[in-house]
């Protein structure tokens, strides 16, 4: 078994008599520190996926966005709908974990058992190495109550858009100059190279396991400059060219579009949510919606310039 170690930036660290606790050396003497209190002494760990190093995956941590280590349990926030909320906002549980041996060991219900190395960066920040991966994931620790549950959804917004089958067009405001997207009333949003949408024109209402999507692209979301809540979705429709909203998020279930050029308010609610817990494979129709194996991946993102003000 490999051997696991815990350590701090910029202290030097010894070796503690027992094997889940460790010394650290200051000024003031060797302490120790228990790696149990280390993982759990946060709510909730956020992932930045972004900054993920290696060539390998660990696939519960590349699909969560926390997890939390409680009495041995290991939960995990999957999906953004109902993040705060599932759980008692820890998640659904993923697996168990022990610390007893000096090491982070993780038993997963589904991907079985992983080995880490736990290295503090600060209070706050941990990064777990799994050396047999070749992958490291970077960490941020959270109470619940100063997580912020709202940014989160900006931060991840390709991932939220993905949480719902089907976005159903369910509000048109009046004001605003008639244009072809006015005659689009679902659209989807897959995992498939995390720039794929769906649209159709079909009658609002209709069953979204009826939906025929008669179009299919390539979709980008911009961040905007000067503003945390809001993003700029571009989606490209080949025969009409691009369609430029403003895109805010409503709550957990439903989305406001504003048409840039037209000065349309869409919203969309959505329908037919998706539980992320494992993969599944099926087979999928030229245009049927796909949401199988989703796992982050690393976004960059332009940033625009706000064109028009409301």
């Amino acid at each position: 078994m490999r051997t696991i170690k815990l350590l701090f930036a910029t202290l030097i660290i010894g070796i503690s008599f027992s094997a889940c606790s460790v010394i650290v050396e200051d000024d003031y003497g060797p302490s120790y520190v228990s790696l149990e209190n280390i993982v759990s002494a946060y709510d909730l760990w956020y992932v930045d996926y972004n900054l993920t190093t290696g060539t390998g995956d660990v696939p519960f941590l590349s699909k969560a966005f926390t997890i939390s280590f409680i009495n041995g349990k290991l939960y995990a926030n999957n999906n953004l709908v109902g993040i705060g909320s599932t759980g008692n906002g820890y998640g659904i549980l993923i697996g168990y974990y022990n610390t007893y041996n000096g090491y982070l060991e993780i038993d997963h219900n589904v991907n079985g058992y992983y080995d880490f190395d736990v290295i503090q960066l600060a209070s706050d920040r941990i990064k777990l190495k799994d050396n047999y991966n070749n992958v490291t994931y970077y960490l941020e620790g959270y109470q619940k109550y100063n997580f912020d549950y709202d940014q989160i959804f900006y931060d991840n917004i390709e991932y939220f858009l993905q949480e719902y089958n089907a976005w159903e067009k369910t509000y048109t405001s009046a004001t605003g100059a008639l244009n072809e997207f006015d005659n689009e009333n679902f659209l989807a949003f897959t995992p498939e190279n995390l720039t794929t949408f769906y649209s159709s024109q079909d009658l609002i209402g209709t069953n979204i396991a009826n939906i025929y999507w008669d179009y299919v692209g390539s979709y980008n979301v911009a961040n905007v400059q000067g503003y945390n809540n809001l993003k700029i979705l571009t989606l490209d429709y080949d025969y009409w060219g691009n369609e430029e909203f403003e895109l805010n998020v409503i709550n957990d279930n439903k989305i406001s579009l504003y048409h840039i050029n037209s000065g349309t308010t869409y919203q969309f609610t959505g329908k037919g949510y998706i539980q992320y817990k494992k993969s599944s494979s099926s087979n999928k129709s030229e245009y049927s919606v796909s949401n199988e194996g989703r796992k982050r991946t690393k976004v960059e993102r332009e940033t625009k310039v706000r064109r028009n003000l409301k």
